[in-house]
């Protein structure tokens, strides 16, 4: 014997059917606004005794990074000609603990002896985006407060957050003392 089932009852399973993919949708959608709408910052600073100018060079200065930098051990400018200015992306390498990870962000913003940020990002958005900042704030004749930070959104980073700030805010810290150094023994 062959039971078939009526087109009312398969009716009713593709309504149930729609209304759980909905729900899940639904579901899915609302975490992710929660997680972007809570996010992650990491902050170090440090005061370095330089002016901004020399600061400023040893930053945007992206070919040393190698010699200096234990953090971002590589970068550079593949578009807009080398020329680091907003909208130009850079392949950025990090180094840490568990190896060298590679990634492309977009400057947006470039302010001589003032600001350098980026944004960085995994996958095609609202999985996990990192903006990293650094900001210099002169504090009178040659002295300057390096300020570094990033602020993570995305649904992944809920899930992430207590190795960012175990593991990646020592990194930040690293590079401040490791600029500060190079920095300050710049001839003037």
């Amino acid at each position: 014997m062959t039971t078939t089932s009526s087109p009312r009852v398969r009716m009713s399973r593709r309504r149930r059917i729609a209304l759980i993919g909905g729900i899940v949708l639904a579901v899915l959608a609302g975490y992710v606004t929660w997680s972007n709408l809570r996010p992650v910052a990491l902050t170090s600073s440090i005061e370095i005794d330089a002016p901004a100018d020399k600061v400023w060079r040893v930053l945007t200065d992206l070919r040393a990074y190698p010699a200096w930098n234990p953090f971002v051990i590589s970068a550079e400018v593949t578009s807009d000609g080398g020329t680091l200015k907003e909208g130009a992306t850079l392949r950025n390498v990090l180094r840490d603990k568990t190896g060298d990870t590679t990634f492309t962000p977009t400057v947006l913003a470039v302010t001589p002896e003032r600001e350098l940020r980026w944004l960085g990002r995994i996958g095609p958005g609202l999985i996990f985006d990192g903006e990293h900042r650094f900001e210099l704030r002169p504090l009178g004749p040659g002295r300057t407060l390096l300020v570094q930070s990033e602020r993570f959104t995305g649904a992944l980073v809920p899930f992430v957050v207590s190795s960012l700030r175990a593991d990646t805010l020592p990194q930040f810290e690293a590079l401040n003392r490791a600029l500060a150094q190079r920095a300050t023994a710049l001839p003037s």
